[in-house]
C-alpha cells in the first residue's frame, strides 16, 4: 500500500511539474505496477519493544525490575513504517530499542521506550501521534516521516510545514525533538527508471524542506537521504529486507548509529566530542540530474521511437 501510493505521486509529481507527454506517463504508469508487484505489500506489522531499556543492553523490562530512586528517561518514537522498523524479524533490532539500549548506555541510566509510529503515516497523520505522546511528555521524541508524504497530494512546503507544527508543540512541552528526514525512495531498486529518479527528485525535496522547518521550530534534523542514501545504493543487499522495500537490521543499525548521538545532543548528554555538521547535499546527491532533464530527454526518446 505504501509503495503503491508513493509511486502514484511520483507519477502525479512528474506529470504536473515535469511535463510529461502521454506516452511518457503511460511508460512511467506502467513500470509503477511492475514496482508495486515486485514489492508487495507487508507481510506483517512490526514488532513491539516498548518498556525499560538497561545499559546493560538488556530489556524491557517491567518498572517493577528497577531499583529504588532510579528513574527512567521518557523516550518516545513517532512517525511511519521505518520509525515503527517494519522489515526486522527480531525486536533487538528495531530502530526504538537500538537507540533506547544506546541512550541507557550513554546515560547510565534506564531508558522507557514509547512507540507511537503507524506503518502508514504521513504528516498530516502525525499531529494525532503527537497527542498521544503529550498524554505524558517525554524527555525526548525521534520522529522519522516522509516517505509516505510523497503519497499526498499536497506541496512540499505543505506537508513540511505540518511537521514543524508537531516539532513546535513538542518543543512549547519542553520536549527535545530529533527528527530523521525523508529517506532518499531512489535508492529503492524494484523501481525502474526513470520513475526511480522521479521519486528521488521527490523525496530529497522534502527531506530539503523538512529540515528547514525543523531546525526553525527548535528541533535538529538529520538528514538521511544524504548520510545513509550512498550505503543502502551500495550494498542494497544488506541494508534492505525481503521486500527491498523497508530497511533491514543492518539499514536500521546503520540509521540509529546516526541518530544516537543527535539525540544525545539534544538532551545535553553527548560525551563523545563536537559533532559533525550534516551535509547540505551529500556527493550522490551533487551526482544526480534534475529530474527535468530526465523527463525531456524520455519524452524525446519516445518521440524519436514513434517517428521511427
Amino acid at each position: 500500500m505504501i509503495a503503491a501510493k508513493a509511486f502514484r505521486l511520483a507519477l502525479l509529481a512528474a506529470g504536473t511539474a515535469g511535463g510529461l507527454s502521454g506516452a511518457a506517463y503511460g511508460l512511467l504508469n506502467g513500470q509503477a505496477g511492475y514496482a508495486r508487484r515486485v514489492i508487495g505489500p507487508p507481510a506483517n506489522d512490526p514488532l513491539r519493544g516498548d518498556g525499560i531499556h538497561l545499559p546493560s543492553g538488556s530489556g524491557p523490562v517491567p518498572r517493577s525490575d528497577l531499583s529504588d530512586g532510579a528513574e527512567p528517561l521518557e523516550f518516545a518514537v513517532l512517525g511511519d513504517s521505518a520509525a515503527a522498523g517494519l522489515g526486522v524479524d527480531f525486536q533487538a533490532d528495531l530502530p526504538g530499542v537500538r537507540l533506547a539500549r544506546g541512550l541507557a548506555e550513554e546515560l547510565d541510566r534506564p531508558v522507557a521506550l514509547t512507540t507511537h509510529a503507524i506503518v502508514g503515516t504521513t504528516s498530516q497523520e502525525l499531529a494525532a501521534q503527537v497527542d498521544a505522546a503529550l498524554l505524558r511528555p517525554p524527555k525526548l521524541v525521534l520522529i522519522i516521516i516522509g516517505a509516505n508524504d510523497v503519497t499526498s497530494k499536497l506541496p512540499v512546503s505543505a506537508c513540511a510545514e505540518l511537521l514543524g507544527d508537531a516539532v513546535r508543540r513538542l518543543i512549547d512541552a519542553e520536549v527535545a525533538v530529533v527528527v530523521g528526514t525523508c529517506p532518499d525512495l531512489g535508492a529503492i531498486r524494484p523501481i525502474p527508471q526513470p520513475l526511480r529518479s522521479i521519486a528521488r527528485h521527490w523525496s530529497l525535496a522534502l527531506g530539503r524542506a523538512q529540515r528547514r522547518v525543523v531546525e526553525a521550530a527548535g528541533g535538529r534534523a538529520v538528514p538521511l537521504a544524504d548520510l545513509l542514501s550512498p550505503e543502502f545504493l551500495a550494498r542494497p543487499g544488506e541494508f534492505f529486507s525481503p521486500d527491498r522495500f523497508h530497511p533491514s537490521a543492518a539499514g536500521y543499525e546503520a540509521a540509529a548509529a546516526i541518530l544516537l548521538p543527535a539525540m544525545c545532543s539534544a538532551i545535553g548528554e553527548w560525551r563523545g566530542g563536537p559533532l559533525p555538521p550534516a551535509p547540505t547535499r551529500s556527493k550522490a546527491a551533487e551526482a544526480r540530474r534534475p529530474t527535468s532533464r530526465i523527463v525531456a530527454r524520455l519524452n524525446r526518446r519516445l518521440h524519436q521511437r514513434g517517428n521511427s
